[in-house]
């Protein structure tokens, strides 16, 4: 099944957050909280402004991004759960530096 969000949708895959702390600690299913970060999988054409202009997103598939804890619409597809938000919902796009890249 293929999935395409409409006008300023886009579609995310939250990013597992890391299973210890920096000190060594392994926190336990119950105490995590849900992540806040993403990749977005499919992003939709946009919004249009008053005058009925496309207004093309900001994001595109590939990038990571964070959003509120609350943002956007769980669903279930192809048995993956995945998240359908405004791009609104977006709060910013993780950058990566080109030094980062090269040492990993």
């Amino acid at each position: 099944m293929t999935f395409r969000p409409l006008h300023d949708r886009i579609l995310v895959r939250r990013i597992e957050a890391e299973e210890k702390t920096a000190g060594g600690i392994i926190i336990p299913d119950t105490a995590k909280e849900k992540p806040s970060e993403g990749e977005v999988i499919a992003v939709g054409p946009g919004a249009r402004d008053d005058s009925g202009k496309l207004i093309a997103p900001d994001v595109k598939p590939g990038d990571r991004i964070l959003f509120g804890k609350w943002s956007g619409t769980e669903i279930r597809l192809n048995g993956e759960d995945l998240l359908i938000m405004k791009e609104s919902d977006v709060m910013g796009v993780i950058e990566t530096s080109e030094s980062a890249k090269k040492a990993a």
